[in-house]
């Protein structure tokens, strides 16, 4: 019997810089139902050239059909499978919290701990910007909750990825 392996992939995928790629990619995903972690996409230092770093939980048989699929497309011009290679990625987020003294002081001792800035404030809310791996991001919300039960606002934009450079 195949042992399934489900686990997080990553893949950073080049394709043509056209409108309705990016539509055409998500909708392999859709069509199929498999299910996103994160997609982010951004033109490369060629204007012809986009980048999209799509991050999803899967098994190898439903990986590789995505691989597969992906390297079919007409527009898709090389997929690199980042899973089991080292990279570096990041993704950025902002969290809205409600402004008083003691929340100032709460984000100020979580600043020791994570890569965080107050970006904006008003008399009523701060934002608060991050840039950090997922498993950061994910532990940082949490305090967040923690530290402010009314509640968050959480706009997180997914990651970005890139490998890493060789050791020489």
């Amino acid at each position: 019997m195949e042992k399934t392996n489900v686990k997080k992939r990553w893949l950073s995928v080049y394709v043509e810089n056209e409108v309705g790629v990016l539509a055409r990619v998500a909708g392999l995903f859709s069509g199929k139902l498999y299910n996103l972690n994160s997609l982010t996409v951004g033109e490369t230092e060629q204007t012809d050239t986009s980048r999209m770093t799509i991050s999803l939980v899967s098994d190898d048989r439903t990986f590789e059909q995505v691989k597969h699929q992906l390297n079919n497309m007409v527009e898709v011009i090389q997929v690199l499978d980042y899973t089991d290679k080292p990279f570096c990625s990041k993704e950025v987020m902002y969290i809205k919290v409600t402004s008083n003294p003691q929340a100032e002081g709460e984000l100020a001792k979580l600043a020791e701990k994570f890569v965080i800035a107050v970006i904006d404030r008003s008399a009523e809310e701060l934002l608060v910007e991050s840039l950090a791996d997922e498993t950061t991001t994910d532990t940082l919300i949490g305090e967040m909750q923690r530290i402010f039960p009314a509640g968050i606002e959480v706009v997180r934009g997914g990651s970005v990825a890139i490998a890493k450079l060789a050791k020489t």
